[in-house]
């Protein structure tokens, strides 16, 4: 097969009608594996012996079990493994290009580093690993000696609750600083809501599989939503055998007709911003037929009905708020879908035996609002699909150790009594641990800047944040700036100092429960090749500059290599008892209580040893868990009136916490409409950046053979292009492929016109990804990032950058 831009295309997201994903490696990977031979990086591997690496991947918080074939101990192709759970066989592009990550020299850094040339111009010059850690602990042990322990910071862009991540917070807290942030994703969405609703600080679990009909608010289920490799084999399932007897019916509520609304059964194009309105009309049909699950509603919710508190006051519950504000007429005129639409939806979600709705924003990488969250997890309640076979499953989180306990010092103690400068946890923002946004705001509005040295762990947030330039502004201001990145992204350049870490494919790392799954999973990756360059593994790294630091901060970190730190977190696997280190596919994990429930190990060494080999350790999903302590709300049940809202709106007001809305209202999902912008009149259109599967839009970069699947109306030579419908385009007189600028009131960028009739009118869509100015000749100067021009609000309760409401203009270039 000749590997071209459409037929990688139509393999990604199942081609023309008719054609189907299936879990099985993509043919096309061999002679991607010939084609990229042509690279002088990439050279031929000697004849030799072949071999097979089994892991699993870390590009991305999917966690997909991979299969490295080597030619002596060159890594030269990598699959899908088919006895993982998560991804029996499938696996996405990124994943399937890792190598050139690992083999390109020019996207890497290849030892430790120091600053010579300007900041950003990425001249560095080799030095020591010695000599790096001697100047980061000597910079960071000055700060703490002349009680300024808060000026130090970190950004941290690993997986929350990875042991990376653990490390890197326990460094900051020995250190004495409270300003560790992390950018925001769509994982903290939904564990907030969790925590809101359900009172449960737990991932979300949705139980795809089991269900016949998804309806999903947003999810890029064909971009890379989720696990990638576990939606591309789910998808696979659901298309399986005679299309007219299929049993599962996929629903897309999206605004523009990317692959997953084009290959869904339903396109719903829902205004971006109102897809909670659009579940709040269908609760509003639900309600108005009678036909929700009364049961459910009785005995394990709370705020369903009106009520009355403990003070005698009466409280208006969602039943009476959605029969009064979310009518199908009334929801049209925010979304503009129609009326009949909203109804026939409604009935298909009635209608169906395990129906499940799903929330999202695209990929992963960019979070939601808390409201929309709400209002489709309610939606999921009111049809009692909380806690069943098919819905939103609600497991324990994974029983791992937590680290042991130390005693900071008088210094550090100090410092973390310091409020944050992002202001997380305040009035303000109750509910936030991190707000990355306004730690960049309280820099940026200093005149001289709080922050003295930051360390940058697996993030890139010069490019990925959706802040107009806002952060990258803020680390010119910064006085030292320490990457930990193995690759020469932006901010990396941006540096004075590097230690680079490995990349995934050299080092061992833990995966906490990918993105979306119903079951509790633990991932395990392991080198398949030795380190090529004179990189660390982070977690050694951030060990080994603890010692740096001084005694008191060292003697926070008992272990010597962070392979002792993962075998102590994952005793408390071992110690809760079952769980599984070896996938059978007789048994799948999403069908509860199968066979092959025996744990296969004896001890905890031998558990551990086959975790090792294996890079797994999980429980089956239960069918039903017993509701006697499910919920962890104050009521005990699930929560459509929120009184953890209810507590803080009390504490502060919903005028500082930006809520629009008044009374009872605000503590229950409701639609809050964007604010009057001053600048749509000058600005009349909407930005919109969208997510591809081809295209690495994260901290990790794409490999540069991805670029060879992106079509020309995405990008031409070294333009994108911005997809706007041709009415729109009309009005500015602007034809296919004219060059424009899209500009907001935070800059403007250059693109080219692609007319798409699946773009709704008035917006303007951008894929992220593009845009580059770090890394290597291959990713560097091609398209433009939307991230540099949007403009973003704050998400109510919650804090996060609302990033789809940037009101933009195009003048012709």
């Amino acid at each position: 097969m000749k590997l071209t831009r459409r037929n990688f295309i139509a393999s990604v997201v199942g081609g023309a009608v008719g054609i189907q994903i299936t879990p099985l490696p993509w043919k096309f990977t061999d002679d991607v594996a010939i084609w990229t031979q042509n690279w002088p990086w990439v050279p031929v591997p000697p004849s030799g012996e072949f071999s097979e690496v089994s892991s699993v991947c870390t590009l991305c918080p999917g966690g997909c079990g991979i299969s490295v074939r080597k030619v002596e101990e060159r890594a030269v192709k990598i699959e899908g493994r088919t006895d993982y759970p998560v991804n029996p066989g499938g696996i996405c592009p990124l994943g399937m290009g890792g190598l050139q990550l690992l083999y390109d020299e020019s996207l890497r850094f290849t030892g430790p580093m120091k600053r010579v040339g300007m900041r950003g111009s990425g001249e560095f010059q080799r030095i020591t690993w010695r000599e790096a850690l001697d100047i980061a602990g000597a910079r960071i042990a000055a700060l703490r000696k002349e009680g300024r322990p808060e000026a130090v910071a970190a950004v941290d862009g690993n997986g929350e609750g990875t042991t990376a991540s653990l490390l890197i917070q326990r460094l900051m807290q020995a250190v004495g600083s409270p300003n560790y942030v992390r950018p925001a994703s769509l994982s903290d969405t939904y564990r907030m809501g969790n925590i809101l609703m359900q009172g449960r600080d737990a991932p979300i679990a949705y139980d795809l599989e089991n269900s016949d009909l998804i309806v999903s608010f947003g999810c890029g289920l064909l971009e890379g939503w989720g696990a990638p490799g576990r939606v591309l084999n789910a998808w696979g399932m659901w298309h399986e055998g005679n299309p007219a007897k299929r049993k599962v019916k996929i629903v897309q509520v999206e605004s523009r007709a990317s692959n997953t609304a084009s290959k869904a059964d339903y396109w719903v194009a829902a205004k971006p911003g109102t897809e909670g309105a659009l579940a709040l009309g269908l609760a509003h049909v639900i309600i108005r037929s009678g036909r929700y699950d009364a049961g459910f509603l009785a005995e394990h919710a709370f705020g369903f009905d009106d009520w009355q508190s403990r003070d005698g006051v009466v409280h208006t519950g969602f039943k009476t708020l959605v029969l009064k504000n979310y009518a199908p007429e009334q929801v049209s005129r925010i979304t503009g879908v129609r009326p009949d639409a909203i109804v026939k939806l409604a009935g298909m979600f009635m209608d169906a035996k395990s129906p499940i709705a799903i929330y999202g924003k695209g990929k992963n990488e960019l979070n939601g609002s808390l409201y929309e969250f709400m209002a489709v997890q309610s939606l999921n309640a009111l049809a009692g699909r909380i806690n069943r076979v098919g819905g939103v499953l609600l497991p324990d989180p994974l029983p791992l150790n937590p680290l042991p306990h130390f005693e900071c010092d008088e210094i550090a103690a100090k410092g973390l009594e310091k409020p944050r400068l992002d202001r997380a946890g305040t009035k303000a923002y109750p509910f936030s641990h991190s707000l990355i946004h306004k730690f960049a705001e309280a820099i940026n509005g200093s005149r001289k800047s709080p922050i003295d040295t930051l360390l940058v762990f697996s993030a890139n947030p010069a490019f990925t944040l959706p802040d107009g330039g806002a952060f990258e502004t803020a680390l010119k201001k910064i006085p030292f700036v320490i990457s930990f990145s193995p690759y020469r992204d932006e901010t990396a350049n941006m540096a004075d100092l590097i230690l680079p870490d490995c990349v995934y494919l050299e080092k061992v790392d833990d995966i906490i429960w990918p993105v979306g799954l119903q079951y509790p999973l633990y991932g395990l990756s392991k080198p398949v090749v030795d380190p090529i360059y004179d990189t660390r593994n982070c977690g050694d790294t951030i060990i080994n500059l603890s010692k740096a630091i001084g005694k008191s901060v060292g003697a926070a970190f008992p272990w010597k290599h962070f392979t002792d730190v993962l075998k102590e977190r994952a005793k408390g696997l071992y110690d809760a008892g079952g769980g599984l280190v070896r996938f059978n596919p007789a048994a799948p994990p999403w069908v509860a209580k199968g066979a092959g429930s025996k744990t296969g190990f004896k001890s905890f060494d031998d558990m551990w040893k086959k975790l090792e080999a294996g890079g797994m350790w999980y429980r089956p999903a239960e069918q039903q868990r017993d509701w006697s302590w499910l919920f962890k709300t104050p009521s005990g049940k699930f929560e459509f009136y929120s009184q953890r809202i209810e507590q803080a709106i009390r504490s502060g007001s919903t005028k500082e916490m930006r809520i629009t809305v008044q009374g009872d209202e605000a503590c229950m999902a409701h639609y809050e409409a964007p604010a009057q912008d001053p600048d749509r009149t000058a600005y009349p259109l909407t930005l919109f950046p969208y997510e591809m599967i081809n295209l690495a839009s994260g901290w990790i970069p794409s490999p540069p053979f991805l670029y060879k699947t992106i079509f020309d109306t995405q990008l031409l030579k070294d333009t994108s292009f911005a997809a706007i419908h041709p009415g729109t385009a009309g009005q500015y007189g602007l034809k296919q492929g004219d060059l424009v600028s899209v500009e907001s009131p935070a800059g403007a960028v250059k693109v080219r016109v692609d007319l798409f009739e699946g773009a709704m009118p008035g917006r303007v869509y951008m894929p992220l990804g593009f845009g580059h100015t770090g890394y290597d000749e291959f990713l560097k100067g091609k398209g433009a990032n939307p991230n540099a021009i949007v403009r973003a609000g704050e998400d109510p309760v919650s804090g996060y950058p609302v990033w789809w409401t940037t009101p933009v203009k195009l003048v012709k270039a």
